[in-house]
């Protein structure tokens, strides 16, 4: 997938509101898990994931899975969200154009930069969570995490 100049352009990445001030672009779920891939990002729930998959089989993968799911759903809430602010954002730069800088960051560059970031841990978190689920510990040897850090 050919990456977008706008970071570059900006100065920022998406997590920061001058990135959309700036007229960065907004990204899609895609090029959000790219980012997440790239910069091999595990989320700040990794010391909870760890924990939880110590445990013995079957609680390991049953806790893991509902945990999993938990994300999941919040993950599909922050991606409507997104969505709604990626169309606020077209609408403010439609209506004011894409050189605001003069009037300053505005709630929707706030608002939707912060919906990336709940996305950018979200999609980490998931990625985690699946590499854990790939493999069921053995029942009787002491748990190692085949995937560290």
């Amino acid at each position: 997938m050919k990456k977008q100049n706008t970071e570059r352009a900006t100065g920022y990445n998406p997590g920061h509101p001058w990135y959309y001030l700036r007229g960065g672009c907004v990204q899609t779920p895609r090029q959000i898990i790219e980012t997440v891939k790239e910069r091999k990002y595990q989320g700040y729930r990794i010391g909870d994931f760890q924990k939880v998959s110590s445990k013995p089989e079957p609680q390991r993968s049953e806790n893991l899975r509902k945990i999993r799911n938990e994300i999941y759903e919040e993950f599909r809430g922050d991606l409507s969200r997104y969505r709604e602010l990626a169309c606020a954002l077209r609408r403010y730069r439609n209506e004011f154009g894409m050189n605001t800088q003069t009037l300053g960051c505005q709630d929707i560059h706030s608002n939707i930069s912060l919906k990336y970031n709940h996305l950018f841990n979200d999609l980490a978190h998931l990625l985690r969570l699946d590499e854990l689920l790939s493999y069921q510990l053995d029942l009787f040897n002491d748990w190692q995490d085949p995937l560290p850090g």
